[in-house]
């Protein structure tokens, strides 16, 4: 029976310097600063995050319902686009998201001839709470070059959708 009391009372000992010891690790119980950034006219974008005392952060924000259309009222929802489109514009819903979530697109040029593959073409970045948001992205005077494309969306700097398509 003691030997049972003397490894409990050794196991609660090594609970309680374990949590010292984490304590320590991550500088106590100190405040935590959040800032609020949004740019990007043509970008409207969300993300959701909490942190505690203890510096530990985590998030219940994400991202639904992504679909790429045509103009900024989503009257048509496509899978690609023409080479004389004057706009690609990718819309999402952030869910369950706090006032400073941030979402980011990146444009990318996936492969076109006489291209280099994998190329940003340009990126942007909102800040914002539940809500249907956008992405554009104006092409220059000239034509889209015919190939592969795709926008990725980051929730907090994580990688949360990638959508595909193409101009034909």
């Amino acid at each position: 029976m003691r030997k049972n009391k003397l490894v409990v009372m050794l196991a609660i000992v090594v609970l309680i310097l374990a949590s010292l010891a984490c304590s320590a690790v991550t500088g106590g119980g100190g405040d935590s600063n959040n800032t609020n950034t949004s740019s990007d006219t043509n970008t409207n974008t969300s993300t959701d995050s909490n942190t505690n005392d203890d510096g530990f952060s985590f998030s219940t924000a994400n991202i639904t319902n992504v679909y790429l259309a045509t103009d900024e009222n989503a009257t048509t929802q496509v899978t690609s686009y023409a080479p004389a489109d004057q706009y690609f514009y990718c819309f999402f819903d952030l869910n369950n998201a706090p006032d400073d979530t941030v979402v980011k697109g990146v444009w990318t040029l996936v492969s076109a001839d006489g291209y280099d593959s994998n190329s940003e073409i340009d990126s942007a970045e909102v800040t914002g709470s539940d809500n249907t948001y956008f992405f554009s992205l104006n092409r220059s005077t000239d034509a889209w070059p015919i190939g592969k494309y795709k926008i990725d969306l980051y929730l907090n700097g994580d990688l949360a959708e990638t959508v595909e398509f193409e101009v034909q």
